[in-house]
């Protein structure tokens, strides 16, 4: 025994008490078989032996312990929430108001940095068309529809918007309101029918900023992307619905007359972003803030949720640029007047005299004088079912043909049936307002 426990045992009370009596180590032992619980007991336990000296030692390696295991700790947190390039970055204060405390956050994102900088771009347009004032029965300008438009040029004093061709669609005048809700008033420069798209001009005093064109062909699918618009009307101004690209080079018909018989393949973007009545017109851009699509329209069947449909931007630029320069969009022309071929009843088919394998195409109702057609012999009745070597299935096809492929000036190839027979026909396509 070490002098220190040997002082300790003399210091001990003298007492028969068995209680009194020095515990020895071996009471501090809890039998193998018995609870860990029953080790404790309702009198504290006496002061343990002290360690033996070879023991003392260990503070050091505990110490050190405790310093790597603190700078691992920082490092981890330095790596986690230090970097430079967080998504989020989060400030606030704190209000003690008594038992309670009320917080004032502020979050910055990617996604808010881009809606910031992007909504100023984003404009209501209203169509006014004249009908009879309610209170003063005067013939004033009534609002007729409320649409979006898309900031995206300035230049010699004026604003260029970028907008459907459904919105400003027979509009006497046209009111247009920027985020802030200024009013002024927009002038129509030019709309096209086919694409649905229109360009508008406004003055730029109180224009602060224009969005970028995108490359709308470098789109992946589930790619994130960000409408913005005025869904049912300047109440929701500069809404901001958040989605992925579901699907690129959509093919949707379009019934342009109404008549119920499709007139056009619109080729589109597809996104699950919500675009609502009054949101055509507007912008879908990506994550860097660039236009890549006009919203345009969704499908509103009962059982579909969640397909809206926008104008890819490189489709729609060559047409803004037109309507810009121009107010119309000059496209090729044949001349003729059309009729599809599966429209015609089979009674009557027996007068073009078609081969049995012959299906589909389109036949040439009228040929207009002084036209590519009349001049490159054309005749009444010839069944195209060729153009440039891609077969013609419908007005359809013919007209994607023309308007996507071909321009003013370009020479076409085309092969027709006439009274049954192959015929090749050559002709310089020029503008006009017919097929």
């Amino acid at each position: 025994m070490d002098e220190y426990n040997r002082d300790r045992e003399e210091e001990q009370p003298r007492s028969s008490d068995p209680q009194n009596e020095p515990l020895h180590e071996k009471n501090y032992e809890t039998p193998q078989s018995e609870p860990m619980y029953r080790a404790q007991n309702t009198t504290p336990p006496p002061p343990p032996p002290p360690e033996s000296p070879k023991r003392r030692g260990g503070f050091f390696p505990a110490l050190l312990g405790a310093i790597i295991g603190g700078l691992l700790v920082w490092l981890l947190m330095f790596t986690v929430g230090g970097s430079d390039n967080n998504d989020n970055k989060t400030t606030g204060t704190v209000k003690d108001s008594g038992s309670s405390k009320q917080v004032s956050v502020e979050i910055n994102s990617d996604l808010t940095g881009v809606v910031e900088k992007s909504t100023d771009a984003v404009v209501g347009i209203t169509n006014l068309q004249r009908g009879q004032d309610f209170w003063t029965q005067s013939d004033t300008p009534q609002a007729i529809g409320t649409g979006s438009g898309v900031l995206y040029k300035k230049a010699n004093g004026k604003a260029y918007i970028v907008t459907n061709h459904h919105v400003v669609e027979d509009a006497e005048e046209l009111e247009v309101t920027l985020d802030d809700g200024t009013k002024m008033a927009g002038k129509l420069i030019g709309s096209d029918v086919w694409t649905d798209l229109a360009v508008v001009e406004i003055d730029d005093k109180d224009i602060t900023s224009t969005m970028e064109f995108g490359d709308s062909d470098a789109l992946k699918r589930g790619e994130t992307v960000i409408a913005i618009g005025n869904p049912l009307g300047l109440g929701f101004s500069g809404s901001v619905t958040v989605g992925v690209v579901s699907g690129k080079d959509r093919s949707i018909p379009i019934d342009i007359n109404s008549d119920g018989a499709v007139d056009w393949q619109a080729d589109v973007l597809q996104t699950d972003a919500a675009i609502n009545p009054g949101n055509s017109g507007g912008a879908l851009i990506n994550m860097a803030g660039q236009l890549i699509g006009i919203n345009s329209m969704k499908i509103t069947e009962e059982t579909v949720e969640g397909i809206g449909l926008a104008i890819p931007i490189n489709l729609a630029l060559p047409v803004i640029e037109q309507l810009e320069q121009t107010g119309e969009v000059n496209r090729p022309t044949m001349g003729v007047s059309l009729l599809d071929l599966r429209n015609i009843p089979v009674q009557q088919q027996s007068v073009l005299k078609l081969p049995k394998d012959v299906k589909n195409g389109v036949v040439v109702t009228e040929v207009f004088r002084n036209t590519p057609a009349q001049t490159a012999g054309v005749q009444k009745y010839d069944t195209i079912v060729e153009m440039d070597g891609e077969p013609i299935e419908d007005m359809v096809t013919l007209r994607k043909h023309l308007y996507n492929e071909k321009k003013v000036g370009d020479s076409m190839t085309m092969k027709v049936y006439r009274d049954g027979k192959p015929v090749t026909i050559e002709m310089v396509l020029k503008d006009g307002n017919s097929f």
